[in-house]
């Protein structure tokens, strides 16, 4: 059994609660700006002191209006200041957050708030509580409920002024290590969403030893970061307390079609984002360059880019000739994508899913350092991330320090340590099978090298097994197709089946400048551009390229482009835009059969 395990480099403190790390920073650095509002069009910043005046005055509106030590509290809100606001005020309440996640339907807000015992429920817009309305008579429990867009954080704000501010630090100091701090629930890719019970340590003891292993992230002069991913997933939710800890100036966009000028005008020096982000922004970048009538030019660039990063990992000589085409395009084309993403960007972390080596290098040699990582709800975020002083493009790095992970005999991830969660909340059988003698059982098969860097290769309930006894891993095949710019999400399957198959869909958002730079109608429904030979030769070169990295044996035979997109609404995607497999093989059941239905000689032979 393969295991590396860290020692922690902070020493743990059972007393501290998440609320100490404010105190903490304040106490350091009160005039550090924590935060950057929007404001007009520049930001507008608020000092480590002025958040925890906030954060006192609207937790003296929630004790004014009864909740108490322990409550759960729900909140459904998009990523923006007042989601930290109200997260710490909850926090100095003495109070329990369950995020929702802002586009839950009616039945996942309603499991959220039941399952949870919420007595109440913060809501950002009229659509979340429409959505709530649908369902607020199946929820006795909830006595209060709070609208944002009715301006009623500033309303309890006014109704805690009676509050005293003993009472505020008395309800702060109560919470202890182990006691829960928040109750996030699995995003429900493998069946009804679980409550991961976190506590005050998981989070307390994960961020103070993160802070020394990613020092040279946080620490750099004037570091700074954009929050555009949701809040309500764990992955965010750590980066927000990391970095009121780490004292770093955070902002927040959440709408990612502003994101390049959000970036333009914020300029941060590091990003956190999951792959599907760095697809968008090489793609959107090529293509522009394609309608530029330059799309030629892009494509060495990036060859050049992913190239020189590669051999640079490697610890080889770059050719002369390699230097120079690669200083060409730095001004050409490298300079440009740097200008456009704020121009600070040292660093990115990224996770939630595989980023692949191709968009690892390809951004490296931007001067932008990916960290990718890996770890789950359960982990409460990251159990390993490459670090600043040594990464490997293609790992998701070292475990980070209070961490072990191990590769049980089947090579299944298992993590333990500072980070791993409590339990289930009210399901002791599934706390119980989802532990091997302490250890958190994963669910995700991997591999270490020499040095202790983790590398995910597949996950353990999906993969397939052929007909002929093959073992595939989907996530090997799904990845690259995915990167195509038309694409918008992919399901390999094939188990029990005589060959590999693959359900595609083409990405709404993209496809319309594709069509326009290929001399086609950019107005083309999704239905007619599945249809087109022009867009299923396209599809038929990613899968080509993806077929490459695999044997005959695991590659993709047949595959059909359905006239539709998987979102979250449509009940396929999760709120991080993972696919939803079982859904969509569920659904999808009568294409897949198709795919089976006919030989295979007579459908997609490759273009070349």
């Amino acid at each position: 059994m393969v295991q590396f395990e860290v020692p922690a480099i902070v020493p743990a403190d059972p007393q501290a609660n998440i609320t100490d790390l404010l105190v903490e920073r304040v106490k350091k650095t009160p005039n550090r700006v924590l935060f950057s509002v929007p404001d007009g069009d520049g930001w507008r910043d608020i000092t480590a002191s002025e958040f925890e005046q906030q954060v006192i005055a609207l937790a003296k509106g929630f004790i004014a209006n009864g909740i108490e030590p322990g409550d759960k509290v729900g909140f459904a809100a998009r990523t923006t200041y007042e989601w930290t606001l109200v997260d710490f005020a909850l926090f100095y309440a003495g109070a329990v957050m369950v995020p929702i996640y802002e586009t839950s339907s009616p039945a996942q807000i309603q499991w959220n708030l039941e399952d949870s015992g919420a007595v109440a429920v913060i809501l950002e817009s009229p659509e979340h509580f429409a959505r709530f309305e649908e369902v607020r008579g199946d929820l006795p429990l909830i006595r209060k409920t709070w609208q944002m867009h009715l301006g009623d954080l500033a309303k309890l704000v006014e109704e805690g002024k009676g509050v005293d501010d003993a009472e505020v630090e008395r309800r702060r100091t109560i919470a202890n290590g182990e006691d829960i701090a928040t109750l996030i629930y699995t995003s429900g890719s493998t069946g009804k969403p679980k409550g991961c019970v976190l506590t005050h340590a998981n989070f307390v003891e994960l961020s103070r030893n993160a802070a020394k292993s990613l020092a040279e992230v946080l620490e750099m002069p004037g570091a700074s970061t954009v929050l555009f991913i949701t809040t309500a997933h764990v992955f965010a939710r750590f980066i927000s307390i990391l970095t009121i800890h780490s004292g770093v100036r955070t902002g927040h966009e959440p709408n990612t079609k502003n994101l390049l000028p959000a970036l333009g005008s914020f300029k941060p020096t590091f990003l956190l984002a999951v792959p599907r982000v760095f697809e968008k922004v090489y793609n959107s970048a090529e293509q522009k360059a394609e309608a530029g009538g330059k799309g030629k030019i892009f494509r060495s660039a990036a060859a050049a880019a992913i190239e020189h990063s590669t051999l640079l990992q490697e610890g080889k000589k770059i050719p002369l000739g390699l230097k120079i085409k690669f200083a060409v395009f730095d001004k050409l084309v490298y300079s440009k994508l740097r200008a456009a993403m704020g121009g600070n960007i040292a660093y990115a972390v990224s996770g939630s899913a595989p980023l692949g080596a191709r968009l690892g290098h390809f951004f490296h040699s931007l001067g932008i350092t990916i960290l990718e990582g890996y770890g789950l709800t359960e982990t409460t975020a990251p159990a390993t991330v490459n670090q600043a002083r040594k990464s490997k493009i293609g790992t998701v790095g070292p475990v980070l320090p209070g961490v072990g992970v191990r590769l049980s005999e089947d090579n299944e991830i298992e993590v333990r340590g500072v980070n791993v969660f409590k339990e289930y909340w009210r399901n002791p059988e599934a706390t119980a099978a989802a532990f091997n003698d302490g250890w958190f059982k994963t669910g995700d098969l991997g591999s270490f090298d020499s040095e202790g860097f983790l590398t995910i290769t597949g996950r353990k309930k999906e993969i397939l097994v052929t007909a002929g006894g093959k073992n595939v891993s989907p996530a090997a095949l799904e990845d690259p197709i995915r990167a195509n710019p038309i694409v918008g999400q992919v399901v390999v399957v094939g188990d029990q089946r005589p060959f590999i198959a693959a359900l595609i869909t083409l990405d709404p958002e993209m496809l319309p400048t594709w069509l326009e730079n290929n001399g086609l109608n950019a107005k083309m429904s999704l239905a007619e551009a599945a249809t087109n030979a022009t867009v299923r030769a396209e599809v038929q070169r990613a899968i080509d390229r993806a077929n490459k990295t695999v044997s005959r044996a695991e590659s993709i035979r047949k595959f059909v482009i359905l006239p539709t997109e998987w979102t979250e609404a449509s009940g396929h995607l999760t709120p991080k835009m993972s696919i939803k497999r079982h859904v969509i093989t569920t659904d999808f059941a009568d294409d897949i059969e198709a795919l089976y239905s006919e030989p295979v000689a007579t459908i997609n032979v490759s273009i070349g």
